[in-house]
């Protein structure tokens, strides 16, 4: 539309406003123009790409910005981005969590970012509230990460110490025993007590072994790997049996050639009374695989979590009524090693659980029953934070006040993703609520205290915790329940960041009715092309509301960061 038709049809002598709803009401020659151009296919709306306002563009740089080199870099990239006539950072740092700690340099280099963005006409929007991948805040206080129930697990006193005794006793078998195993899949040879695959071509490797469980324990599955040349990614799968819910989420750390290690993960097996463990690995294209050593038991008080919504309780078997008073009858209780190795914020996979020592006379034999709660390492790393817990709400709020003062009044990215585990503790359980129901107060808090700060700054978060066909859905990774009505928790004024290419059509639409403006993240490492096909969705479908697009990175790869910048300019020179 030339801007000509847009002053005619804006002229304040030419439109009345109705007295009772406030909307537009044209009249004569307008209103006929408005009716032929409706009827042309025009959308009038200068929030939609077929208006005149031209597209945000934003590129986003996680950095470490206490590391001189990164701060050269992001310049560098700065400058670069600027010159491609993009408008918008979006500024991620794992420090932003923990300010208080940080010397002068580390502001010193803020400042000479905030400078440079200055000069070239750059907006920074810094990202705040790790929701998702909490662990820069866990830092902190490693205890208030979400925790899984382990209940009445059986612990039986010797020489004035408590241990565990597996109920039921678990184990997997030789894997040189291929007939002990339910499948050995065929291209897995065996190699005197393990297995070998050399040289697959697509073909699934894997053995699998189905075991007789307990409800809500914590086990420890680990198995010998070594690799040559493998082209493919060893796994330890744990599913329930009845339903597939997988239960394990850990990766294995091998390389493509690796000599022998010991590789471990950790599963609760929820309500499952029987489990498939799958050992091997899925479609790998070449090399060596060598797996042999494969073990589960039952795990003791690995990482448990102490805090007063994840309680410990500690009862005789004979009396389970009575619970036994910590520091009194036994010592207290904590995992030393919980979220701090290899660093704060870390949580490692396996280790020797913590004793329960006891401070009274227990007799050698005595049956205990023991219930805690233990975090879930998901992929390489990410633990997620208990939202309902105040203290992590304190530490959210003391993350946004920290941020705020080197980097006043600008926007802010909330970054609700990938939300994982939820919903399974007692301070969970109090709040009488639906996994949904949580995640939707916990992003209206975040918002409201964005807003507190500086009323009038936009507020974005990602799309997918927030929508009904990505990861708001029911049993989403290990979260306890359903996630539907998260997105009630967004205001209409929150934009959301909408990363669903798959299904961009209908998560645009869904977000477009419900009125919030949305900016598209493109690229994920694959291709520049996709932010066209982004908006010739956009297009094909009249969705309004879009205010921008961003080239999102993961592996901090700019190459295509100028190839990105032409397909919109030559998606705008076209509308």
């Amino acid at each position: 539309m030339s801007d000509r038709c847009l002053m005619v049809i804006s002229d304040a002598n030419l439109i009345q406003r109705s007295t009772e709803t406030g909307v537009p009401q044209y009249r004569g020659f307008v209103a006929l123009f408005l009716r032929l151009l409706l009827f042309c296919g025009v959308v009038l709306s200068v929030s939609s790409p077929a208006g005149a306002q031209r597209l945000e563009r934003w590129v986003y740089a996680p950095t470490n910005l206490l590391v001189e080199e990164n701060v050269d870099r992001l310049e560098g990239l700065m400058r670069e981005a600027a010159g491609l006539g993009f408008t918008h950072v979006l500024l991620s740092d794992s420090k932003f969590s923990r300010l208080h700690e940080l010397d002068e340099r580390y502001f010193r280099h803020v400042e000479r970012v905030r400078r440079l963005a200055d000069e070239l006409n750059l907006n920074l929007v810094p990202a705040v509230f790790p929701v998702g991948y909490s662990n820069d805040l866990l830092a902190q206080n490693p205890n208030l990460a979400e925790g899984l129930p382990v209940r009445d697990a059986l612990f039986e006193v010797q020489s004035g110490r408590a241990l565990l005794v597996a109920d039921p006793p678990v184990s997997l078998p030789s894997l040189g025993d291929r007939k002990a195993w339910d499948f050995v899949d065929e291209s897995l040879r065996s190699e005197g007590t393990g297995l070998r695959v050399e040289s697959p071509k697509g073909e699934n490797c894997r053995a699998m072994k189905s075991v007789r469980v307990a409800p809500f324990r914590h086990y420890h599955v680990s198995v010998r790997v070594r690799t040559l040349d493998f082209r493919g990614q060893p796994r330890i799968v744990v599913l329930d049996a009845a339903s597939g819910r997988r239960l394990s989420h850990t990766n294995l750390q091998v390389g493509r050639t690796t000599d022998w290690t010991t590789q471990h993960i950790t599963f609760n097996s929820l309500g499952s009374e029987q489990v498939s463990v799958y050992l091997g690995a899925w479609g790998p294209t070449g090399g060596s695989l060598w797996l042999a050593d494969a073990q589960l038991e039952e795990c003791g008080l690995l990482n448990v979590v102490r805090r007063n919504g994840a309680p410990l309780k500690v009862t005789r078997e004979a009396e389970r009524a009575v619970l036994l008073a910590e520091g009194q009858d036994f010592e207290p209780v904590t995992d030393p090693l919980l979220g701090r190795v290899p660093y704060a914020g870390e949580y490692q996979v396996w280790h020797e659980s913590p004793a329960i020592v006891l401070k009274r006379d227990f007799p050698n034999g005595t049956r205990l029953r023991v219930s805690w709660f233990h975090p879930h390492v998901i992929y390489d790393g990410q633990v997620c934070a208990c939202v309902t817990e105040p203290a992590f709400q304190q530490l959210l709020r003391g993350q946004a006040d920290a941020v705020e003062r080197i980097f006043p009044g600008t926007d802010r990215m909330m970054s609700h993703d990938e939300w994982r585990v939820l919903g399974w503790d007692e301070s969970f359980q109090r709040t009488g609520k639906t996994a949904g129901q949580v995640a939707a107060d916990n992003v209206r808090f975040c918002s409201d205290y964005l807003r507190k700060l500086n009323s009038n700054r936009r507020v974005f978060v990602w799309s997918d915790m927030f929508d009904p066909h990505h990861n708001a859905v029911d049993n989403y990774y290990l979260v306890n329940g359903d996630l539907s009505g998260s997105w009630e928790g967004l205001t209409r004024d929150v934009l959301v960041v909408n990363w669903n290419f798959g299904v961009r059509e209908e998560s645009l639409k869904f977000f477009a009715e419900r009125g919030h403006r949305q900016l598209l993240a493109g690229y994920y490492d694959a291709d520049a092309q996709q932010i066209g096909r982004w908006l010739d969705t956009v297009r094909q479908q009249r969705i309004s509301g879009i205010t921008g697009v961003m080239y999102t990175t993961w592996k901090q790869d700019y190459s295509h960061l100028a190839e990105f910048a032409e397909v919109v300019n030559r998606y705008e020179a076209a509308e």
